[in-house]
């Protein structure tokens, strides 16, 4: 029992990595133990996240610049990371986007745009990845955990009309993948996180993506009175990924402080 949460020797994958909660789990892997690739689509934010973490909090981070909102670069990043891993362990789909805008003027771009990345990026990343996620299971289950939202729980408090649908696809594709992919010792959640302090969530309640402000604002306002931390996100991540998590399989797991239990 004593090693019941341990990831310590794990290969993981977080896409979406460089920056806000992909970063926290990021370091929360690292910390741990565990050997950590994070891809993002900007290059050099991707590189300096990958070097800062490892510095930080110890271990081996490796960056991956791609684009996982199209099947091209969803191919690039799996055969790069085939081409250093024979197997991985754990695959964090967490690179996402938003789109927001008035209804009246809301654009099959931005809808699109959200979808691909948000729902297409998930299912062929995790596709093409099999091959690794299936080698990885057959010394102990492979774990696969995609980033929906409370968005895709609730209604959303901000004009993103793609968003909160494209986060319920996240957790029904989830369930789905999981079914399917249990018998093959592949494990598959969701966590759908609320307030958190990142760059969009910062975008959207007018802090301009400066994410080293004063949450407290935002975090009175939920139930919990705060936002949530490293510690919430990435604690929760490592305990799906653990041994402590293996028997829970196809749920979606909301990490809000209460936010979602409030709604109406």
């Amino acid at each position: 029992m004593k090693d019941i949460f341990s990831i310590k020797g794990k290969v993981a994958l977080v896409t979406g990595g460089s920056r806000g909660i992909g970063s926290m789990i990021a370091a929360g892997f690292l910390s741990s133990g565990a050997k950590v690739y994070i891809s993002s689509r900007k290059a050099d934010a991707c590189d300096e996240t990958a070097k800062k973490l490892s510095e930080e909090y110890g271990g081996e981070c490796i960056s991956i610049p791609a684009d996982v909102s199209n099947v091209e670069g969803i191919e690039a990043l799996a055969d790069a990371i085939k081409a250093k891993e024979d197997k991985l362990d754990i695959l964090i789909n967490n690179a996402g986007v938003a789109w927001g805008e008035p209804i009246d003027t809301y654009p099959e771009m931005g809808w699109d745009k959200v979808m691909d990345t948000n729902v297409k990026g998930i299912f062929f990343l995790t596709q093409k990845l099999l091959p690794l996620l299936r080698e990885a299971g057959k010394t102990d289950p492979s774990r696969v955990i995609n980033i929906g939202s409370i968005d895709g729980l609730k209604k959303g408090a901000f004009e993103n009309f793609a968003y909160g649908p494209s986060k319920a696809a996240v957790h029904h594709l989830s369930r789905v993948l999981a079914a399917f992919l249990i018998k093959e010792k592949i494990i598959v959640n969701a966590i759908a996180p609320g307030p958190y302090p990142t760059w969009m969530l910062s975008t959207g309640v007018g802090f301009g993506g400066d994410t080293d402000v004063d949450w407290s604002q935002v975090g009175d306002a939920n139930p919990s009175g705060r936002v949530g931390g490293i510690e919430d996100i990435a604690g929760l991540a490592i305990f799906l990924c653990s041994r402590a998590g293996e028997y829970i399989v196809g749920q979606t797991i909301a990490s809000d402080g209460g936010a979602v239990a409030d709604s109406n």
